[in-house]
């Protein structure tokens, strides 16, 4: 038993260390400068970083991709609280198929809106801008989907306990839902913002600007930069990886700590 602990713990983190390396590699890529890479030797420097924030714009992308995934995020779990909600709670004419034709479109591949998308768009003049980008990826499927199967598995005691003491509609889901839904709410606001910070395909689609590039658009741009003949300038590529991954890797730490906090109050309760 004694030995048993050290091991798995070591396992652990040689399992760790091996799922971070592609990772690790990049950053420790990204401070080495082209020709000591392509020659195979070692010369540590910035510069990529500098480059890559101020030659090629990657703080206006990485601003860009800011204000985007925060407001689709924001938006699409406002949207889904409230649908998983009004799915779990109450029901009315039609609720049932609502809801299935909901799941259904989990089952249709993305690109297939595509065109649609960007016809609808472009008709109401709104291609080359913020609401473009923002607008189709408001709504989550599989977020309303795993909000009201959370939502369900609350006791409706509490909501009819908030209605006898004069609480609205509203207020029930402000005050009782959503506080107790928060582990899920959280982790469902972390996955809208990852799946729409590596959004790639619409913003390529969508946005001809370059001041509205996101930084998956201008990370795949930086393929053209070459340091030579038919070479790509990959430690430039690795620095420019590294501020595209930072943000996420924080949000997930911050939003980690609310989800313990939320399961343990709930265990303990």
């Amino acid at each position: 038993m004694k030995l048993e602990k050290p091991f798995i713990s070591g396992l652990a983190l040689f399992g760790g260390l091996l799922f971070l390396s592609p990772a690790l590699y990049s950053i420790w890529l990204s401070f080495q400068t082209a020709d000591a890479y392509y020659a195979g030797g070692l010369e540590f420097t910035l510069d990529n970083y500098g480059r890559a924030v101020g030659h090629y714009h990657f703080a206006r992308y990485l601003l860009n991709s800011v204000i985007v995934s925060g407001i689709v995020t924001l938006g699409g779990i406002t949207m889904a609280t409230l649908a998983a909600y009004a799915f779990a709670r109450f029901r009315f004419v039609g609720s049932d198929l609502l809801f299935g034709a909901t799941v259904a479109t989990l089952m249709i591949p993305s690109h297939i809106s595509l065109i649609p998308n960007y016809l609808t768009l472009a008709d109401a003049g709104l291609l080359d801008s913020y609401a473009g980008l923002i607008l189709p990826a408001l709504a989550s499927a599989f977020a309303t989907f795993f909000l009201r199967q959370y939502i369900r598995g609350i006791p409706r005691s509490l909501d009819e306990a908030a209605y006898m003491d004069g609480a609205s509609s509203i207020q029930v889901l402000w005050r009782v839902i959503v506080p107790l839904s928060k582990p899920a709410i959280l982790s469902m606001a972390l996955y809208i913002f990852i799946g729409e910070w590596n959004s790639y395909i619409w913003p390529l689609v969508a946005i001809g600007k370059s001041d509205l590039y996101t930084l998956q658009i201008g990370l795949a741009r930086l393929y053209r930069i070459n340091p030579g003949e038919d070479l790509i300038d990959w430690p430039l590529v690795m620095a420019a990886s590294t501020i595209s991954i930072l943000p996420v890797l924080l949000g997930f730490a911050l939003v980690e700590r609310h989800l313990v906090r939320g399961i343990t109050m709930g265990a303990v309760k």
